[in-house]
């Protein structure tokens, strides 16, 4: 399990697990840095399966078979300089001051130029992570590929959750829905109210179905399309794809794509202005076999393939 430095400590958080990212350098200082690997090991806003306080863990271990050229976007990974940064100081049981702690953490990356890729962890750390990202840059286009579509009001009667976060990030005023697109969203609901509530909010919304008629290409046109060049969020919760291809996650959805359409619908999104991203909700303890770690770090692959694609502009 992470360890963290007592909250009256001002050092940064050591990163103490068995591995970095693909090998990375453990680094604190963000002096011509362009991307740091965050760890965000919190599981306590889940609704059902937990065990993502280890995805990080699992997706560092996971990534020492990546190698840094992409042949699919003719990118290598190392045209951007990569580093570790370490785990963020989350606090079992305390949602609201772990989401705190993480925005306060990661403010500095941002400020200093650099984007973080965070892994996750559940996916109420995107709250911290936007926080942390519209202080510097101002709203951003929210480019989201979930089953869920994590807009409800309330989860069991409280406002932070990993199914409240992109409600409360609107309200926040910390991305702009005229910008965004939710895409992958599926299964059963409450109600018809849960199908409308992303475009109430203002977030164009595509249906997992949708998405698998119209395919990566048409997926990536009408996110560019949308976004423009504001600056992006995007966010991956590893239970867009069927279970069969990532049974290790907390509210696994049956009926999804398989990872192989998912890695395309993220290389499809070249030229986006990405300046933060993540991928959340693995669940290690529910997958022996280790394939929902593994395509999440092909996933985290990908994102910083679309960083060093931007970077050449």
């Amino acid at each position: 399990m992470p360890h963290h430095r007592p909250a009256d400590s001002s050092r940064t958080p050591r990163f103490t697990g068995p591995r970095t990212f693909m090998r990375l350098p453990h680094v604190t200082g963000l002096d011509g840095v362009d991307v740091a690997v965050v760890g965000i090991p919190t599981d306590d806003a889940v609704s059902f399966r937990s065990g993502q306080r280890f995805g990080p863990e699992a997706v560092r271990s996971a990534s020492v078979l990546l190698r840094p050229y992409n042949p699919a976007l003719d990118v290598d990974v190392t045209e951007l300089s990569l580093v570790d940064y370490g785990d963020a100081p989350t606090v079992p049981g305390y949602v609201e001051e772990s989401l705190r702690r993480t925005a306060e953490f990661l403010e500095p990356i941002h400020r200093a130029g650099v984007v973080p890729l965070a892994i996750g962890g559940d996916h109420s750390i995107a709250l911290a992570e936007l926080r942390a990202a519209a202080a510097v840059h101002g709203p951003l286009a929210l480019v989201h590929l979930d089953a869920h579509a994590d807009v409800w009001d309330a989860y069991y009667g409280v406002r932070y959750s990993h199914g409240t976060v992109f409600r409360r990030a609107a309200e926040e005023g910390l991305v702009a829905p005229e910008r965004s697109v939710q895409a992958g969203m599926r299964g059963t609901l409450y109600g018809r109210a849960d199908v409308d509530a992303p475009g109430e909010l203002g977030f164009e919304a595509i249906p997992g179905p949708e998405l698998e008629r119209i395919g990566p290409r048409e997926y990536g046109e009408r996110v560019r399309a949308r976004a423009g060049d504001v600056p992006v969020f995007l966010s991956l919760d590893v239970d867009l794809v069927d279970p069969a291809f990532a049974p290790g996650t907390g509210t696994p959805e049956p009926g999804g794509p398989s990872s192989a359409f998912a890695l395309e619908c993220l290389r499809a999104l070249a030229g986006l202005d990405v300046r933060a991203c993540d991928c959340v909700e693995v669940a290690p303890v529910y997958d022996p076999a280790g394939i929902t770690a593994a395509f999440a770090a092909s996933a985290c692959h990908e994102m910083l393939s679309l960083v060093a694609l931007a970077r050449r502009r």
